[in-house]
């Protein structure tokens, strides 16, 4: 079995029992239907577990529990597809985590997690069909049969005048029911979708602004001009000055950058440290409590290290003379809990917010993964930016 010829999607049913389900949640006049062959992006949820878009269908409609769909990410972590019956009461979810496709069971009193297959975040399309075989479903990825995997149901259970309830990107149950915890939030897109042969449309909120996906993407976070990304600095522990203080650095094409890229901001609510990159003037401007100083944008990456009384900059090779302020130790104030914020500054209604992809984020030599932020922009994308070649 060869590279990307494997996706775990399993459905907890088979052609032998559809169980019971309710109604999906929300009226019509707080929803819009939207098609389930269209491009559909999922990646716009982030910090609610609540799926992006629903359908439900009644089960004497169904003929066929035969879906397929294109799926495409450079995401490891999150939902793709959760579907249910009996409210709620049988359910499954297929997921990904550290890029291998995992599914989850709920079924009576039985939870089940299963994970196999290659990593599937290798950002092409992939053609996924899942279809049942008598007891049996089968599931095929580009057109070669992947996984059968065996259901036995007892048909004393079976009722055919309930509802089932299907959904992308997110979850109708508790987190806590699942048997190994999952990040809902999916940086993915599905196209092209046949969902259990059903014209039925899914209904998305009435407010909810769809984004396309990229025609093509490429590693990174991407931020498309609104919102930021924040995090703790104590969660990224500094050493003291003798030992390297705190270093965040950014990969990526700094020319195409336009907006403030990081910022420090303290107790006072003021930032301490902003990183702005000026596309018309093509400078990356620098400032440091009082101090400003500029550098000159390019087909750079980004280096920061503070210490104790100072900050130091560079930018591929061009390097700042070091900003000194002796007022604080910013490595102890680092330590204590600073915001650190990518993308623009926090409470700052006037703050440029960043265009442009980060190719990569890292603190303290971590990879920081946007999906973690304690706050972030739903119109942020964690994982992916669009092709630029």
């Amino acid at each position: 079995m060869g590279p990307w010829e494997v996706i775990l999607l399993l459905l907890c049913m088979s052609s032998t029992c559809l169980g019971q389900a309710v109604e999906g949640s929300g009226s019509r006049d707080r929803t819009r239907l939207i098609s389930g062959r269209g491009s559909i992006n999922l990646g716009q949820r982030w910090g609610s577990k609540s799926p992006l878009m629903n359908t439900s269908a009644n089960l004497t409609e169904i003929t066929s529990i035969k879906s397929s769909f294109e799926f495409r990410t450079l995401d490891p972590e999150g939902v793709v597809f959760y579907g249910d019956t009996k409210g709620g009461a049988d359910w499954f979810v297929l997921g990904l985590r550290g890029g291998v496709p995992e599914m989850q069971v709920g079924k009576a009193n039985t939870l089940t997690s299963v994970a196999g297959g290659p990593k599937l975040n290798d950002g092409k399309w992939h053609k996924v069909e899942i279809h049942s075989k008598g007891v049996f479903v089968v599931l095929e990825v580009d057109g070669t049969a992947a996984l059968v995997l065996g259901l036995h149901t007892n048909p004393e259970d079976c009722n055919l005048e309930g509802k089932m309830r299907l959904s992308l990107g997110g979850i109708l149950v508790r987190e806590l029911e699942l048997l190994n915890p999952l990040r809902t939030e999916m940086d993915g897109c599905v196209r092209a979708g046949n969902w259990l042969n059903l014209s039925t449309p899914w209904e998305i909120d009435v407010n909810e602004e769809l984004r396309p996906c990229f025609d093509e993407i490429q590693k990174g976070s991407y931020f498309p001009g609104t919102g930021l990304a924040l995090f703790n600095s104590s969660d990224f522990p500094a050493k003291q000055m003798d030992e390297g203080g705190a270093e965040v650095k950014i990969q990526g094409h700094s020319s195409e950058w336009n907006g403030t890229v990081l910022s420090l901001t303290g107790s006072q609510d003021k930032p301490v440290l902003t990183i702005t990159a000026k596309a018309q003037t093509a400078e990356l401007i620098v400032t440091f409590g009082t101090q400003t100083a500029t550098l000159k944008l390019g087909p750079h990456s980004l280096a920061l290290k503070l210490s104790s009384h100072a900050v130091q900059v560079e930018l591929g090779q061009q390097q700042l003379s070091k900003l000194v302020d002796v007022t604080h130790d910013w490595v102890t104030m680092w330590n204590k809990g600073m915001v650190l914020a990518f993308g623009g500054v926090p409470g700052d209604s006037d703050s440029q917010w960043l265009e442009g992809c980060l190719s990569l984020i890292q603190v303290q030599g971590q990879d920081v993964d946007l999906d973690w932020a304690l706050q972030k922009h739903s119109f942020i994308s964690s994982h992916s930016c669009p092709f630029s070649p």
